[in-house]
């Protein structure tokens, strides 16, 4: 018997975590959580690096604390993906992805994040000037951790 969570129990604490919450699109939030953990597998991603998709926007969206994850029953790898890819207030995107870059693991995490975020699906149905600020968004974070463009890469 492990001591940390089992993939399962990081899945219902996102979601959990996340419940009543929504995306810009209005869907559930769960369902990002869902397809980036899914992306994350898809790119040859280990448990570790699942658990942190899971819970990659937990504590940036304040649905769990800081705190919560440094005494959670994960591994010292998850926590720092977690935090590697958690926004700061007023950090400069060259910062953020810097640590990203950084972090073990975390690269393969934010990838898998940006390209649901991007999903032409997703940005379809929101308003063209929210599209066009995203879009152009989640291009120069692309470019600034030496992914490309993106769009057009399949996992």
């Amino acid at each position: 018997m492990t001591d940390h969570l089992t993939p399962a129990e990081i899945e219902t604490l996102a979601r959990a975590a996340h419940e009543g919450q929504t995306d810009k699109a209005g869907r559930p939030y769960a369902e990002h959580l869902q397809a980036v953990a899914e992306g994350v597998r898809a790119r040859g991603g280990d448990e570790e690096q699942i658990a942190a998709a899971w819970l990659h926007d937990s504590v940036e969206d304040d649905a769990l604390s800081a705190r919560w994850l440094e005494e959670a029953a994960l591994s010292r790898r998850t926590k720092d993906i977690v935090l590697a890819v958690t926004k700061r207030a007023g950090e400069p995107p060259e910062a953020y992805a810097g640590r990203i870059l950084a972090t073990p693991g975390a690269l393969l995490v934010k990838e898998a994040d940006l390209a649901h975020n991007a999903d032409p699906a997703r940005l379809g149905v929101l308003d063209e000037a929210t599209r066009r600020r995203l879009t152009e968004k989640y291009a120069g974070m692309r470019a600034l951790l030496g992914l490309g463009r993106g769009l057009d890469q399949a996992p």
